[in-house]
């Protein structure tokens, strides 16, 4: 059984990775993230991109340009290997995303068996 306290400094040092990556769109440090056989869902209710030749792939025909967004937040919850992060994501463009993200993290808690995201654009949410 993995204890609170190191799965909570597992999944900081994860989204610190994460968005490191994210800010830099490079192949290895968004292969690094995820196993070979991890799944990725940008919606949950969507199929998983499988695989991290795919996740690479797909991160990159979807990727967001360097310094062109700013991203914060917190761990939301821990269950065992799995995290939850609540975080908002700001575009230049100015438009604003609640983010919900749940993360499995696997053996050795360095890289993601599983990822899922929900987003919500922050304009929707207030009726705007």
């Amino acid at each position: 059984m993995i204890e609170r306290a190191e799965a909570d400094a597992a999944a900081r040092r994860w989204i610190a990775r994460y968005v490191t990556a994210w800010n830099s769109n490079d192949e290895a440090d968004i292969r690094g993230l995820f196993t070979d056989d991890a799944r990725y869902r940008y919606e949950p209710w969507r199929p998983a991109i499988e695989g991290s030749d795919a996740i690479v792939a797909s991160w990159l025909e979807r990727r967001d340009e360097p310094g062109t967004f700013t991203f914060e937040g917190d761990v939301a919850g821990i269950d065992g290997r799995t995290f939850f992060y609540s975080g908002v994501t700001r575009y230049d463009s100015g438009t604003v995303y609640s983010n919900l993200w749940v993360v499995a993290l696997a053996d050795g808690l360095e890289r993601a068996e599983s990822f899922t995201e929900w987003w919500m654009d922050q304009a929707e949410k207030s009726g705007d």
